[in-house]
């Protein structure tokens, strides 16, 4: 028997033309079968699809509970003019509501940001669309001129390196900052007043790519040592105003002690209507004794005799 795990679907018929001896072997298959896997893994006959010329397999169902809908396909032929059938091979192959492995997918496309850890190697393929050819020196400018899409004067000293950015790579990485953490849609930055473009702790960035992001030095900052998109804000911004609610009490104008803040002028300002005397006897009533008065006998008082 041969588990075969590579094939996705079950056996097609063909226009090959039925051959009655291989087609009316359903016996002789299914006995092939259970002397292979035993009699309570094999279970009813399925189909019987032609292979090729004096070629056929039988197809039943598989009873073990591993394999749901998964099917045992026995492949019978004869020779030219014989009537003896005989049994090439007896396989499982999944059927069309079998539970397969998903499709294999080579491990460079597998790998996602993140992935990396310290001391593995990741690398870069020769025909990377993300970088070109760099311009590493006066003796390479006929090579790189054959290896780099862009115009002489879009080309990018390499200092050393043999490939830089390509405009593809550039705007790969321009899309996934814009759309990331320190980006515009973030929840920090729609909850920011203002953003990274008035913000003192802005390092600009060279090339291209300063149009649109910056770094952050703000050690207060979620995004501090992180590139940030210049739409891209937060609370720690260098211009950030303390709220009404974070005013000091004493300097809240409605809590500044009245009496002391009352104005001599505003005296002058009193109803000169009112009249003189009820002013003049309001001013006695209240006007201390004098000392001679409180000194000078009565005739009541026997010192006065």
């Amino acid at each position: 028997m041969r588990h075969n795990r590579g094939v996705t679907s079950i056996l097609t018929a063909t226009d090959v033309k039925q051959d009655t001896v291989l087609v009316g072997a359903v016996d002789v298959a299914r006995a092939a079968l259970v002397d292979e896997v035993g009699e309570a893994m094999a279970g009813e006959h399925i189909a019987t699809v032609m292979e090729g010329e004096r070629l056929a397999t039988h197809t039943f169902a598989c009873l073990n509970p591993a394999y749901v809908g998964w099917q045992w396909a026995v492949t019978v032929a004869r020779a030219p003019r014989a009537k003896t059938v005989t049994i090439s091979e007896v396989i499982l192959l999944p059927g069309p509501e079998a539970l397969v492995a998903p499709e294999w997918v080579p491990w460079s496309a597998r790998v996602q940001p993140g992935d990396l850890s310290p001391g593995d190697v990741l690398p870069t393929p020769a025909d990377d669309a993300r970088l070109v050819a760099g311009l590493t020196g006066a003796d390479d400018l006929e090579s790189v001129a054959s290896r780099s899409p862009l115009q002489p004067g879009s080309w990018e000293i390499g200092l050393g390196r043999v490939r830089v950015l390509s405009p593809i790579g550039r705007d790969d990485a321009a899309d996934r900052w814009v759309e990331g953490e320190y980006g515009p849609s973030s929840a920090m930055a729609k909850q920011a007043t203002l953003d990274c473009t008035t913000c003192g702790f802005m390092l600009p960035m060279d090339g291209p790519m300063g149009q649109q992001f910056a770094v952050c030095a703000n050690e207060m900052s979620p995004a501090d040592g992180h590139v940030v998109a210049l739409t891209y804000g937060c609370g720690a911004h260098s211009e950030a105003l303390p709220s009404p609610s974070e005013t000091p009490l004493a300097e809240d104008p409605a809590v500044v002690d009245v009496v002391e803040d009352v104005d001599a002028d505003v005296v002058e300002d009193v109803d000169a209507d009112v009249d003189a005397d009820v002013v003049e006897e309001s001013v006695e009533d209240t006007a201390p004794a004098s000392d001679a008065d409180e000194t000078a006998p009565t005739a009541d008082d026997p010192a006065a005799t």
